[in-house]
């Protein structure tokens, strides 16, 4: 399993990517693409819509599943995607690069308390 130290997850199989602007990018695990098979839509939230931390935001359908994406923090979303709508594949292609939205976070130390790559490797195995 592709696992990058330096980012956080969340125990639904998010990934969070600090950005320069202070936005987090947030995207799905390689884990949690692996679990669902080739991936043939993505649909991620509007800019502007303000989410509480844990609300379900878009939606991931595989051949085998839909999976919702959830908002790893509160805050507001200020990016999707429309890469993916159009390239769903990329996200089987490389997890990690494909990032489904970029919210501005309430608080910004809030993605500081998620998941270190060693915390999630062991809640995704268990």
């Amino acid at each position: 399993m592709k696992l990058p130290q330096e980012l956080r997850y969340t125990a639904t199989h998010e990934w969070v990517r600090r950005e320069s602007d202070g936005s987090v990018s947030v995207g799905i695990t390689d884990h949690a693409q692996e679990q669902l098979g080739d991936i043939v839509f993505v649909e991620a939230p509007q800019a502007g819509r303000k989410v509480a931390a844990g609300e379900a935001v878009g939606v991931v359908e595989s051949v085998k599943a839909a999976s919702d994406i959830y908002a790893p923090v509160a805050g507001e979303i200020v990016a999707g995607n429309a890469d993916l709508s159009a390239a769903p594949e990329r996200v089987n292609e490389d997890a990690f690069a494909a990032w489904i939205f970029r919210i501005k976070p309430a608080n910004a130390a809030d993605s500081e308390k998620l998941l270190d790559a060693a915390a999630y490797e062991k809640a995704a195995v268990a």
